[in-house]
């Protein structure tokens, strides 16, 4: 009798043990609301500490990662790239995975976690033109785009924005 009510004991305790981490999980999805592919914030590297990765890289380098960022600007034409402030002065320009998804175009100062890959790389004048455009610049501010431009990029493939 004494190993029945051990055994009902033990399998009581398993049971509210996983159904609380079922509940965890299921706060941090609700916070969150998913583009893209689904994932979890955990492990995500804080902006300031992605800059300092950046830091590093030179133009080719890329490497796979998970970041939380405020977004400073999106694209106000269909919601296709954002721009997400890494604390330190700069931006990382993020655009989706094979145009597979949006976010939308009011997030401007909401917080992201975004998974996929970090590079460096070159910009043209005439996509920084294109991007100037979709953000709503003035004519003026766009014809003093002369340079071509290094940026810190991001391809996401699942962005989470904190609701």
């Amino acid at each position: 009798m004494k190993r029945v009510i051990f055994s009902i004991l033990i399998i009581t305790l398993i049971a509210f043990s996983c159904k609380e981490k079922t509940t965890e999980s299921a706060k941090e999805i609700a916070a969150y609301e998913t583009f893209g592919k689904e994932i979890l914030a955990d492990d995500a590297l804080p902006a300031e500490r992605m800059a300092e990765h950046y830091k590093s890289m030179t133009v080719g380098d890329s490497v796979n990662s998970k970041m939380v960022a405020k977004v400073d600007e999106v694209c106000k034409s269909k919601g296709c790239w954002m721009k997400l402030n890494l604390e330190d002065g700069n931006q990382v320009m993020v655009k989706f995975k094979d145009y597979g998804f949006f976010v939308p175009k009011d997030i401007d100062g909401k917080e992201v976690v975004i998974n996929g890959k970090a590079f460096v790389n070159e910009v043209s004048v005439e996509e920084q033109r294109h991007y100037a455009e979709d953000a709503g610049k003035t004519p003026e501010e766009i014809a003093a785009i002369t340079e071509v431009k290094k940026t810190y990029s991001f391809e996401a493939d699942g962005v989470l924005l904190k609701q």
